[in-house]
């Protein structure tokens, strides 16, 4: 873990969960005193006693407030002014999606003897602030080897000690397609695909029910290439395609990124992200697609020394290395070291026996793995694949539901929005070549965020504040093209290979033996085909 970027990720975590509060609506005071006028600054800060500051929001004591400032007293001594500009936020909170009208004086947010909560901003002004009731968590970590540059699992640790990027399991929602995606381009699909975005419905057998799933926008768009549904996160597209592809093929592909068989739906689901997955899992998955196709495990801990300067542990983590693959994609790498044995990966312990804090046995200097004994990281996806996966998220943020992080100004990022239903889970996972970055936004409670509060307005800012810092001094250079893929220009209404007199063709890019047909050669059919579909399937 790096102390600069930890300390980037509390703050954007702190940051982004106060915005999403504030969007909400100011709840009220945390209580209420009755002050009398011969109150004394002794009584003040006995008042305050039961309260602590809580990532820096710091209670305070109005002691007088008019039309025009409060005055507060702090629990450090210090008292503060707060005016209509530093309330201004706080229209009172109706619902997750309604609040009432805009402060008009200052008497309307605060009276005398509430005990509220004040942050110092970053221009030397302190303003009314609020706790947060949502979560959030992010974890970043570098795809070469899985080390963990910054993990933090909530928005306070001493208000809340559960970590939620090890120990919860939310679903990802649409963050969760890059992997169908992925295994759709393994099994004979391409970025031109055409699938059919429209209605559809299944009768669910066991739930004695109807399934009718909708793209967010609750709007239809026809014949739609697979770049561009990934793009649009159109939800229809993704159900049509696993429908076509098969649920067993896809999650034995999924598999392969590092997720546990058993958590992927053995149902069409799945395809809307259902799965209920620890966040770390998640950007242990996309750091497949940053990488260049391999499957590294997360770790925490570099290396261990005593206090006589020996060093008594040093990870071993399975490192990329594209030169060194096995015959044999999948299979995992041998060492040449049997007596030295890593850990399973355990997230912060968990599941080891009570007291027992150990890592791994204690392995004497001499016999540690040396360079050439260094494990290697197996494939799960081919470098043409992983390639492909990240061209059409690095367009999510060009032009899609990540476009917010083109606020960075970089042409190599990459990254999926994700949203559950009725917004309960907010997630956005994205990433370069030199780092991988998660976060997801909810409530422990499951309750939904409020409208539009999807993964590019809840998550996305969080993403971006950290980024912003993880990414300094890191250079702007989009991912090279590997060899066994070919750009050629498409009709992008039909997928097809376009005439070489048609205006409108744009270029796309195909694995070489997986090149669609010409346009001439099959004019039409596939296009017409799609239209001619039953616009309202029933399964």
């Amino acid at each position: 873990v790096n102390s600069r970027l930890q300390n980037a990720a509390n703050q954007a975590i702190m940051e982004g969960l106060e915005e999403y509060d504030q969007r909400h609506g100011f709840r009220g005071p945390e209580a209420h005193a009755d002050l009398s006028d011969t109150a004394t600054t002794e009584d003040w800060l006995e008042i305050l006693g039961p309260y602590r500051p809580v990532a820096r929001l710091v209670p305070g004591l109005v002691t007088e407030a008019d039309e025009q400032v409060a005055l507060v007293f702090l629990k450090n001594g210090q008292t503060i002014a707060l005016g209509l500009e530093e309330v201004q936020w706080a229209r009172p909170f109706i619902s997750r999606d309604r609040q009432g009208r805009s402060p008009e004086q200052v008497t309307n947010v605060l009276r005398k003897g509430d005990i509220i909560r004040t942050r110092l901003h970053d221009d030397g002004r302190w303003r009314l602030g609020q706790l947060p009731e949502a979560e959030a968590a992010l974890v970043s970590l570098d795809p070469g080897n899985g080390a963990i540059r910054a993990l933090v699992g909530g928005y306070d640790f001493s208000r809340s000690k559960f970590n939620r990027i090890t120990q919860s399991r939310r679903q990802p929602g649409s963050s969760f397609k890059p992997f169908l995606y992925s295994a759709a381009l393994a099994h004979g699909f391409t970025t031109a695909s055409i699938i059919n975005d429209a209605p559809i419905v299944f009768q669910d057998q066991e739930l004695e029910r109807t399934w009718k799933p909708q793209n967010f926008s609750e709007k239809f768009f026809g014949p739609t290439r697979l770049r561009e549904a990934m793009v649009n996160s159109r939800n229809l597209v993704s159900i049509r395609l696993l429908r076509e592809l098969g649920v067993n093929a896809a999650r034995e592909h999924i598999s392969g990124f590092g997720f546990d068989l058993a958590d992927l739906p053995p149902n069409l689901s799945m395809a809307l992200g259902s799965a209920n997955l620890p966040p770390l899992s998640m950007a242990r998955g996309y750091a497949a697609f940053a990488n260049g196709g391999y499957r590294i495990e997360p770790f925490f801990i570099h290396s261990i020394t005593a206090a006589d300067g020996q060093e008594i542990y040093r990870a071993n983590p399975a490192i990329v290395c594209s030169k060194c693959d096995a015959q044999d994609p999948r299979q995992e790498p041998a060492t040449d070291a049997p007596e030295f044995e890593e850990p399973e990966f355990r997230p912060l312990g968990i599941g080891a026996a009570e007291g027992d804090l150990s890592l791994t046995r204690v392995v004497a200097a001499e016999q540690r793995p040396d360079r050439q004994n260094t494990a290697h990281a197996p494939r799960a996806i081919s470098e043409q694949n992983a390639y492909l996966v990240r061209s059409m998220m690095m367009d999510v943020i060009r032009r899609g539901t990540g476009v917010k992080a083109r606020s960075l100004g970089r042409e190599d990022l990459a990254g999926k929005t994700g949203t559950t239903n009725e917004q309960r889970d907010a997630w956005f996972s994205g990433y370069n070549d030199a780092v991988v970055t998660t976060v997801w936004v909810g409530f422990d409670s499951h309750e939904p965020l409020g409208r539009n509060e999807v993964g590019g307005r809840a998550a996305l800012p969080i993403w971006i504040s950290y980024m912003d810092e993880a990414l300094k001094g890191v250079p702007d250079v989009p991912p090279a093209m590997p060899e066994g893929l070919a750009q050629a220009r498409i009709n992008p209404d039909t997928g097809l290979l376009a005439a070489l007199d048609n205006p409108d063709a744009i270029m796309e890019v195909f694995e070489a033996d997986k090149l669609p047909q010409m346009e001439e050669e099959s004019e039409g059919d596939d296009h017409d085909a799609a239209k001619e579909e039953d616009p309202y399937d029933i399964y």
